[in-house]
């Protein structure tokens, strides 16, 4: 008789249930638990007891929220895409692919030529719970959806990164008209490209493809997408039952396990109600009484509106209107600005609709002795309804809520505002805005995602805040994108946090989210004296007591905070009412009512108006913008999508277009004519439109052409070159410009270009005489690698691919490069050096041409009083599909667009940055900004592009620059997403700023930079402490020991320190790498803790001097000391560059040989300690036996004796070799990736522990080996890269000393039964080369790659690849070459898990159970 099972998937938004007695399923079950998991599991449990009744069977629990309910339950966990494999195994074997999608997780699971399993790793974008909230946006839910994507016609471009940035792109959409049914068809193409580009990563999905998961079981236009976007998919399997595949998965998986009697498992349930993991932070409740509460509610009713009585109004009335994101408000004021009539309510996807409904509403109230004289509409829908309607006039949101604010606190001095998913904050000096900052491209802390979670839940807004307001332990959800809080959520859900707990955490964090993200506000700093908030979000009373708690002072809100809008858009209508001479007039004569009417449609023209939408593609440019074509019942029409005017159907308006140099320089760049093929004698040569070909192709073609070669270049980018790569780009958090790499290579390659040159640039030619140096990108340099790896014909050798490292700042080393490279053309000497002089040459010409345009420009604005923008950015942000036509659509506002580099020539810096000038693009952006501040004509706006990493260091810069003058900062970041909205509401704001500045003539107050550094003196060395933040705390303790030894006063700040993370979030750009943040965040909470007296102390820290932002973590550390009221603390850099340099610290020989004899211990503890501990027989003697040696270590390590040294280093060894051990198998884990996060126990989460308690052993290369692989990298910049001999030789002695202290540690290790020694730094480097070049040098380079290789051939098969959220090296040596290398190993188990503070514990902790599955599964095999 066959074994009754079952399993229990417990997902992030629903439970399900499978029993099955053999292959036959007897009860199914599926519910969505709405957050409450454990009494949803309780009640499935009791109804399959009642159904089934008091049978024996073997039982698991499987599911993203099924980790602490199984132990709590007794029963085993099985991994969820494991369960789901097994499943899949069992029921549908002729499956090569698996796609799961749940409510917040992904999988694909590929079965043929070995298993490999993804899932996704940070991000719940693409999944059920995105399907949800999209569908919420058109009024719907998932079944709605889909019946929309029946019909629909055109697909329009939506990000699908996370919910977030698609709500941006939906709501214009929305709010121009677009048919929903396209809408909704768009929406499920997002989830197939982030399902390819985010999960698969590189990894083609080809064959027979299962779909799996509720939303491909109750969504058939899903699949459709999906089948339509899969052009190698053989066939579609859709199983019956797919969406319990995970369950009848886990209940597979417990076949072998204990059986357990339904009766008992019904009791072991009822124990568990209520039941909660103690995890989650607690903040303070926002209300301890509910008379706190009155109290708090009668003083914000003080700040009420002043109303009129409609009925009985005769006059003139104004109108204002506010189209938000979500939401549609009118406002009606009467001659004194007293509310006749308000309206506020949900758009429901159909803006048009809903506002007429409120205009027959209002007018089916409005007296005949009352006229509407004027109205004004604002808000993200303003263009669409102010054609459809005929309102009088357009402001921008910002000015209208300022406006507004100022009317109910004439002293306002700061204004927040927070909407659907807008949020603006307004500081206000001498009676103008001062500075106005905005939400980035995300809208991370808006009222949305509040919105969406209610929802969710089946409830309103109103009804989830109002839980949150007495909440007892509300949890702290952080400050992070929606999307990552999401994972915050779901982690306290199954940690047992409440309902109202989650609901008074989410109005902490969107409160902190804007003080901390958008304001970047820092401790006992209150932003204003007059503080205003408003914008729907702030009628939710927890969300305003969140604010005064966290500021610690009284705001006022005004009665109509949601309304705000749209009563500053009916002010500017009374403002702008020239024709009421007499406003306290009433109207005597019918013909005066008349003559004082707005323009808006009347009732008459309302009742029969009605709008029709269509799509075409516009050809009057090269854009070919998709427009949307809204037609009005009065035969009128607007156009929507276009970039340019031509698109609306608009030529440029009389007089002359300012220039457009981003044009200009697109056109410039590549207006070259390839050689006839006839006369190119060696062939045709494609160059891919990419990244730094933005600059570099002037000089490449020239050269190219010089040596016969008929070049051709990638087509112009677009959403379908994008798509052409997707599924071979390996880190879905690479940036778009990046992403774009892959489709323009395989559009060569399909044009039957054989050869490609694609060049890894790592110096450009230096520019300015005063920068520390002239690195490009890491993802620019390194990109042709990622590519190289990934495009299955380069690999294949169908395709010559010609990548080499160059510098471009040394003709002759660079001419010898190109002969070497292109000698199997036949490429002489002289040939190469002819060509480059030519390519230099051409060079030059090409920047003087775009530098005389830039002056030109200038001279003509300076001359005529306009306007101009420096629009900066990369190189690579002048093609028009990455900057989305932001710089035509400032050129459609009447300025001119200048490019960063047509100016940055004419201003010079006459001061020390702050940061270490390294990167020859941003260098650029500083001086630019330098020039701004001196021209009262020119403003600055810069463009980033999401995930850059360089401008997380770059953008506080130039801030700092601009502030300096009192000149406006304004940032727009961008995407693959293509909505212009957010960017047109940032230019129209610093437009309307300005504007309103000049009216005032307000003058900017002009501050002097001064970013001095406080000198460590030799007298301080006696009575200063000096901090080092934590990085590897067996070394570091060690090292600690080294320096006091030689004379310093070192602490070592703590290796576990969680609140170092919250305290380095509040000083740390927003983008900046993890282990910045932590460092920062260790050191300024050390300094006011008290233990230290900041006149006594200094802080030590490390500086890589590479092109890794790592060297620019002393800059990030001297501005948060600055912010944290610490500014005098000195700050002493340890690099080998030549940095920041301190006159009272010297590397003296004692100080050198103690700390390399610290290291190598430290290297030495851990692989001794590692080894042994996960199989120790008795627990805890691995650690005692450590502790001991410690202390020798440290005793040693202060007298500095080689010879106690060498006779330490053996006995450590014949100690742990003797240590008493269990003698099981257990799989060994790997540990690379990025040097912070492999050593530092918090940033990781305790990586080592977590493996070591699921039954792993971790291993993890030698630090030693980071300062052996930077040693090593000189021989490569020498001979490839017009390196200094000098420093050549440099490294080789580095290399020799470093490797002499550890030879004997070496010897030892290879006579050991137990260790084994570390792998000598040229047979690293050798690994390496097998899959890229040891060129890539940025951060830990090749020798992340290296130490995966190095595992695999020593049977560590199973590796965790570790990095920061968008490390930029990583994007290369990390993810970037997981592809190639188990292509050279089949058999490897490696995962990339990705660190950042937003990111859900749970989540990374699910990733390792998945790659332990395997890799247990793996040795199971084995041993069988």
């Amino acid at each position: 008789m066959d074994k009754t099972i079952m399993g229990i998937d417990i997902g992030s938004t629903t439970v399900k249930i499978a029993v099955l007695e053999g292959r036959k399923t007897v009860y199914m079950a599926y519910e969505r638990h709405y957050s409450d998991m454990v009494n949803t599991v309780v009640r499935m449990i009791k109804d399959c007891y009642g159904e089934l009744g008091d049978i024996s069977c073997h039982a698991a629990v499987t599911g993203s929220g099924g980790l602490s309910i199984s132990k709590w339950l007794g029963l085993p966990f099985v991994q969820e895409v494991i369960a789901c494999s097994r499943a899949v195994r069992e029921f549908i074997p002729h499956a090569d692919v698996v796609i799961e999608l749940g409510g917040e997780d992904a999988k694909i699971t590929y079965l043929k030529g070995g298993i490999e399993q993804r899932m996704n790793a940070s991000c719940a974008g693409g999944t059920g719970a995105f399907i949800d909230q999209m569908a919420a946006l058109l009024n719907t839910d998932a079944l709605g959806l889909n019946e929309y994507a029946r019909h629909s016609k055109v697909i329009y471009p939506i990000a699908s990164r996370c919910g977030v940035f698609a709500k941006t792109d939906i709501q214009p959409l929305l709010n121009e008209g677009a048919r929903k049914e396209d809408i909704a068809a768009s929406i499920f193409q997002a989830v197939v490209n982030q399902t390819i580009g985010g999960l698969a990563c590189g990894k083609p999905i080809r064959g027979r493809v299962a779909f799996l998961g509720g939303p491909f079981y109750f969504l058939p236009e899903l699949r459709k997408r999906f089948m339509l976007s899969l052009k190698d998919c053989k066939e579609a399997i859709c199983p019956d039952n797919s969406q319990l595949y995970a369950a009848m998965g886990a209940a597979l998986s417990a076949a072998k396990e204990k059986p357990v009697r339904l009766c008992e498992l019904y009791n072991r349930a009822q124990g568990i109600k209520g039941k909660k993991d103690e995890e989650s932070k607690a903040l303070a409740p926002l209300f301890t009484s509910h008379e706190e509460y009155e109290a708090f509610k009668k003083r914000h009713a003080l700040a009420g509106a002043k109303r009129g009585c409609l009925a009985g109004y005769r006059g003139r009335t104004y109108l204002g209107i506010d189209a938000g994101s979500t939401t549609t408000k009118a406002v009606l004021i009467g001659k004194d600005g007293e509310i006749l009539y308000s309206r506020y309510c949900s758009n429901e996807g159909s803006p048009l609709n809903k506002l007429a409904a409120i205009l027959k509403d209002l007018y089916g109230k409005l007296p005949r002795e009352a006229v509407i004289s004027k109205a004004t509409v604002t808000g993200y829908g303003e263009a669409l309804i102010k054609a459809a309607f005929h309102a009088d006039f357009g402001i921008i949101e910002t000015l209208a809520h300022y406006k507004a604010a100022r009317f109910f606190q004439p002293e306002v001095d700061f204004i927040l505002d927070i909407g659907g998913q807008d949020m603006k904050c307004l500081r206000i000096k001498d009676g103008a805005i001062d500075s106005i900052l905005l939400n980035e491209a995300c809208s991370s802390g808006c009222g949305s995602f509040i919105e969406s979670f209610a929802s969710s839940l089946g409830m309103t807004v109103e009804e989830f805040s109002g839980l949150g307001l007495f909440a007892a332990a509300p949890v702290d959800l952080g400050t992070k994108c929606t999307v990552f809080m999401n994972s915050k959520v779901k982690q306290a859900q199954k940690e047992g946090a409440g309902i109202p707990d989650i609901s008074a955490g989410l109005a902490y964090s969107v409160i902190k989210n804007a003080l901390y993200k958008v304001i970047k506000l820092r401790d006992d700093v209150v932003p204003g004296v007059k503080i205003v908030v408003q914008g729907g979000t702030f009628h939710n009373d927890s969300v305003l007591r969140a604010m005064e708690l966290i500021l610690g002072k009284e705001v006022v809100r005004p009665e109509i905070a949601g309304l705000m809008g749209a009563y500053g858009a009916a002010l500017y209508s009374r403002e702008n009412d020239e024709g009421a001479l007499n406003r306290t007039a009433d109207f005597e004569d019918p013909e005066d009512v008349n003559k004082a009417r707005s323009c808006i449609l009347t009732e008459e023209e309302l009742s029969g108006f009605s709008m029709t939408s269509s799509c075409k593609r516009c050809d009057k440019c090269t854009n070919h913008c998709l427009l949307t074509i809204n037609t009005f019942s009065t035969g009128e029409s607007f156009i929507t999508g276009n970039r340019c005017e031509r698109g609306a159907g608009k030529e440029a308006a009389g007089g002359e277009k300012l220039p457009n140099i981003y044009d200009y320089k697109y056109r410039r760049t590549f207006a070259y004519r390839p050689l006839p093929i006839d006369k190119a004698k060696r062939g045709v040569i494609g160059i891919p439109r990419v990244l730094n070909m933005y600059e570099n192709y002037p000089f490449w073609f020239t050269m190219l052409t010089s040596l016969g070669f008929r070049v051709v270049l990638s087509p112009k980018s677009d959403k379908s070159i994008y798509e052409k790569g997707l599924e071979t780009i390996p880190s879905e958090s690479a940036c778009y410009p990046a992403k774009l790499c892959h489709g323009h290579i395989i559009s060569l390659i399909e044009n039957g270009v054989d050869t490609i040159f694609y060049p890894s640039v790592v110096y450009e030619k230096k520019e300015y005489k005063n920068v520390q140096n002239h690195y490009n990108c890491p993802i620019v340099i390194s990109y042709p690698e990622v590519v190289r790896n990934n495009i299955d014909e380069i690999k294949s050798g169908q395709v010559r691919f010609i990548s080499p490292f160059l510098s471009l700042d040394d003709e002759k080393v660079l001419a010898k490069r190109i002969c070497e490279e292109f000698s199997q053309f036949g490429v002489t000497l002289d040939e190469a050096k002819k060509a480059v002089k030519e390519a230099c040459r051409e060079r030059e010409r090409y920047r003087q041409d775009i530098r005389n345009k830039g002056e030109e420009t200038l001279r003509l604005l300076r001359k005529s009083g306009k306007k101009g923008i420096i629009l900066c950015g990369k190189p690579y942000h002048v093609d028009p599909e990455i900057n989305h036509g932001i710089a035509e659509l400032i050129s459609s506002y009447g300025l001119a667009v200048l490019t960063e580099d047509s100016v940055a020539h004419l201003a010079g810096l006459n001061y020390k940055l702050r940061v270490v000038d390294q990167w020859t693009y941003n260098s650029r952006l500083y001086r630019a900004a330098n020039l701004v501040c001196g021209e009262p004509d020119l403003e600055l706006v810069q463009l980033n592009s999401f995930g850059c990493g360089l401008d997380a260091v770059t953008s506080d810069q130039i801030g700092e620059i601009l502030a300096s003058a009192g000149k406006l900062y304004t940032i727009i970041k961008i995407d693959e997403g293509s909505n212009l909205g957010a960017a047109r509401i940032r230019i129209r704001s610093l437009i309307a700023a300005v504007q309103e500045r000049e009216r005032r003539a307000c003058r900017p107050e002009k501050k002097e930079i001064d970013w001095k550094t406080p000198l460590f003196t030799r007298k301080m060395r006696g009575t200063h402490t000096i901090l080092a933040p934590q990085m590897a705390p067996i070394h570091f303790e060690l090292i600690r020991e080294a320096l006091r030894a030689s004379g310093y006063r070192m602490d070592v700040l703590p290796a576990v320190d969680r609140p170092a993370i919250d305290e380095g979030l509040k000083y740390v750009n927003n983008d900046a790498c993890y282990p910045a943040v932590i460092l920062v965040g260790q050191v300024v909470r050390a300094l006011k803790s008290g233990k230290y007296d900041p006149k006594n102390t200094s802080v030590i820290i490390t500086q890589s001097g590479g092109g890794c932002r790592a060297t620019n973590y002393l800059a990030l550390l001297k501005l948060g000391l600055r912010q944290a009221g610490f500014p005098d603390v000195p700050l002493i850099s340890v690099n080998a560059a030549g940095l920041e340099r301190q006159p009272g610290f010297k590397y003296s020989a004692g100080l050198l040989n103690r700390g390399l004899m610290a290291l190598v211990y430290g290297d030495l503890f851990m692989r001794v300690l590692y080894r042994t501990r996960p199989y120790e027989r008795f627990r805890g003697s691995a650690n005692i036996l450590f502790e001991k040696w410690m202390d020798a270590a440290k005793d040693n390590v202060r007298n500095g004796s080689y010879l106690k040294f060498r006779s330490n280093i053996r006995a450590i060894i014949r100690d742990f070799d003797m240590l008493e051990i269990s003698d099981v198998k257990k799989p060994r884990v790997g540990i690379v990736g990025e040097i912070f996060l492999k050593y530092h126990p918090t940033s990781n989460n305790d990586i080592v522990n977590i493996l070591e308690q699921e039954g792993a052993e971790a291993v993890v290369p030698d630090l030693m080996d980071y300062l052996l692989y930077s040693a090593y990298n000189a021989r490569f910049r020498y001979k490839y890269l017009a390196g200094k001999k000098m420093n050549m030789w440099f490294g080789y002695l580095a290399e020799r000393y470093i490797r002499g202290f550890r030879r004997f540690m070496e010897i030892e290790l290879e006579k050991s039964r137990r260790f084994s020694p570390p792998t000598p730094i040229d047979e690293l480097a050798g690994m390496a080369s097998r899959v890229l070049s040891l060129g890539n040098q940025t951060g830990e380079g090749w020798l992340v790659t290296a130490e995966m290789i190095e595992f695999i051939e020593q049977g560590i098969d199973n590796i965790i690849c570790v990095q920061p959220l968008a490390c930029l090296p990583n994007h290369v040596t990390g993810k970037g070459m997981i592809k190639p290398v188990k292509e050279l190993f089949p058999f490897a188990n490696i995962i990339p898990i990705d660190y950042d503070p937003g990111i859900s514990a749970v989540n990374q902790l699910n990733r390792i159970k998945l790659m332990l599955a395997n890799a247990f599964e793996e040795k199971d095999s084995r041993l069988s």
